[in-house]
């Protein structure tokens, strides 16, 4: 019996949707031919594996990126005149130009280096960074250090988000992400406290206290390198630590998934390819536009507090709690996303209560009112920086193009990183409303392109399920909207 274009039509729409109801959620993962309980354990075994030291480390990578907000605070700033001009902007700037220039030579090398001696080797690296910085003496050399750090950090985040997608069904992806990030991003959001408690070292060995933050934090992070070496997997073809019938399902659900289990070769001319597909730049604005509220209040909620009134001590206290229901917001969306299988929705979701948030700091009278508006802001920030991951890493096949566009989006939140150092400016202390609006505005951009996304990604959609396009070079994929 012959098709019609409208029996087609029908038939694409039945098998893609035969497709995805196969993708694995964590307790959904087994496949027809595979005993659930072998699936569950195994997806459980990679979880474990995977998710919680990447997490511990990229907790750490946060801290040590953002913790001159606490030295400052503490007496950095006075010690180093880094309350003259745009000191403060520039030396939390600077760290960004490295860390975006060599994000993607980075996340290009982790498949020849592997996961394992690249993560383990740059933290290490950038741990002795911060070790060196407890003993700077003037405001230069803390800049040299800065640029250090964002030379060795370059490679992580990417690589992790980078190996995480390899690992991941497209519908699994984006609570893993969330995860990976809500873990590291709530440790962190309690780094002002534990700064704080560290600082009172103060005077102990003739160190003042933000150099003991400095130090201990530097301590930490090696640790933590040298203990990530035994841990950090390799991509599931080079995996070891799964059974060889584990890592052969690992390796054929992802197949089945979106047919990129296989790792391709990486030449010139490919990664000019993908440069070219505009989708990448866009998912790379949206990061750039999510990363600038979440690097501003990390560096400036302190400030922003103390500006306002509170002494040092509750202004370090009261950075902490914000990120705690930040990591639950962040969970739900997570959740919400992956169930029904929609990015772009929540994505805009979480814009619009950030800059809810945003409105009511900028305008609100009584610091409490305020204070509550930096909740809303950090919770709609620090939820999309997962959620814009999943949406690249679901819409983009094969190995190259999916490092390629991790390491744009991460570049790009870099870019995000140097404006919020540079529009939250001293002169505007200590309600930043220049920064706030420009915050705001980019939430709105935020909300316009994956609008704009959406609408191409279903007409495209359409256009496969008609059988008269075929999406990144596979009949069987579509879009996630």
């Amino acid at each position: 019996m012959s098709l019609t274009p409208d029996s087609t039509s029908e038939k694409h729409r039945v098998e893609h949707k035969e497709l995805a109801s196969r993708q694995a959620t964590h307790l959904d993962s087994e496949t027809q031919d595979v005993d659930p309980a072998f699936a569950r354990s195994t997806v459980r075994r990679i979880d474990w594996r995977l998710i919680p030291m990447l997490s511990a480390v990229y907790a750490i990578s946060l801290i040590d990126r953002t913790n001159i907000s606490i030295a400052r605070t503490v007496g950095m700033g006075k010690d180093l005149k880094l309350t003259v001009g745009e000191r403060y902007s520039l030396i939390t700037c600077i760290f960004f130009v490295p860390y975006i220039i060599f994000e993607l030579p980075a996340n290009l090398l982790i498949r020849k280096i592997g996961p394992r001696n690249q993560l383990a080797t740059i933290t290490i690296a950038w741990g002795a960074v911060m070790l060196g910085m407890a003993f700077i003496t003037n405001w230069e050399q803390l800049a040299v250090c800065r640029t250090l750090l964002g030379f060795f950090e370059a490679g992580f985040f990417p690589g992790c988000t980078f190996l995480i997608s390899t690992w991941y069904t497209r519908f699994e992806m984006a609570k893993r992400m969330a995860f990976f990030y809500l873990s590291s991003m709530v440790l962190s959001g309690f780094s002002n406290i534990i700064g704080w408690g560290m600082s009172q070292m103060n005077g102990v060995h003739g160190l003042e206290g933000w150099r003991w933050i400095f130090l201990l934090f530097g301590v930490i992070t090696i640790g933590l390198g040298v203990i990530s070496w035994f841990v950090i997997v390799d991509f599931p073809d080079r995996a070891k630590f799964l059974t060889p019938e584990q890592k052969t399902w690992a390796i054929e659900r992802i197949q089945q998934d979106r047919g990129d289990a296989t790792p391709d070769s990486v030449t010139g001319k490919k990664l000019i390819t993908h440069a070219l597909d505009f989708k990448i730049w866009c998912f790379g604005l949206c990061f750039c536009f999510s990363t600038m509220p979440a690097y501003a209040f990390s560096y400036f909620l302190p400030v922003i507090l103390s500006g306002g009134g509170y002494d040092t001590k509750t202004s370090l206290l009261l950075s902490a709690p914000p990120y705690v229901l930040a990591g639950f917001f962040t969970a739900m969306m997570a959740f919400l996303s992956d169930k029904f299988r929609k990015r772009a929705l929540f994505i805009g979701i979480s814009s619009t209560v950030c800059f809810t948030g945003l409105f009511i700091m900028a305008y609100a009278d009584k610091l409490g009112i305020r204070y509550f508006g930096a909740f809303l802001t950090i919770s709609g920030a620090q939820s999309n920086v997962p959620a814009v991951l999943a949406y690249q890493a679901t819409n983009v096949l094969s190995h190259s193009k999916r490092a390629l566009s991790s390491a744009v989006c991460i570049g790009m939140g870099g870019v995000g990183g140097i404006f919020a150092s540079l529009i939250y400016r001293q002169v505007d202390y200590p309600r930043y409303i220049p920064g706030l609006w420009a915050t705001i505005g980019c939430q709105f951009a935020i909300i316009t392109i994956v609008t704009g996304l959406s609408f191409y990604f279903r007409a495209q959609n359409r256009k496969a399920d008609a059988g008269t396009y075929v999406i990144e070079g596979n009949p069987k994929f579509r879009y996630t909207l």
